[in-house]
């Protein structure tokens, strides 16, 4: 399997998988890639470094600071929506869906939906992303 950095003609920037170049390849020229952000159908490959394998392994050692800088990340921008974003609970996928369809104000939102709901937005075209878990209290670690 190979895996390309791809990029649509909006600059949405999202990753494929495919079985060699020349699926890419055939599945650009059938009109079969889009974006998962806008849908456009008009996708190509970006400019990556190739994934070497060394012959060290990784160990928890060498990802403590970046694993920690991410978890840092991931909570300043989840604390960022709760400040920010309306709060709509269960009606989530309802009130996206009316926001992007203009029947209901612009403004950011937060709160749950199911898989399927979720599915049926990212096919219509509805912007939508996933909010990155709650970091656990320090008096809650071990």
């Amino acid at each position: 399997m190979i895996r390309y950095a791809l990029l649509c003609e909006n600059a949405h920037e999202f990753e494929g998988w495919f079985g060699s170049s020349d699926d890419f390849d055939d599945q650009a020229g059938r009109g079969l890639l889009e974006c998962p952000a806008c849908g456009s159908k008009a996708v190509s490959k970006q400019i990556m470094a190739p994934a070497v394998a060394g012959t060290r392994k990784l160990g928890a050692a060498d990802e403590g600071p970046s694993r920690q800088m991410m978890m840092e990340a991931k909570g300043r921008m989840r604390r960022h929506v709760e400040e920010n974003f309306d709060y709509v609970g269960d009606r989530f996928a309802r009130e996206a869906r009316d926001i992007h369809e203009g029947k209901s104000e612009e403004r950011g939102i937060y709160g749950e939906a199911s898989a399927k709901e979720v599915k049926a937005l990212v096919e219509d075209g509805v912007p939508v992303a996933p909010l990155p878990p709650a970091l656990p209290k320090k008096s809650e670690v071990n």
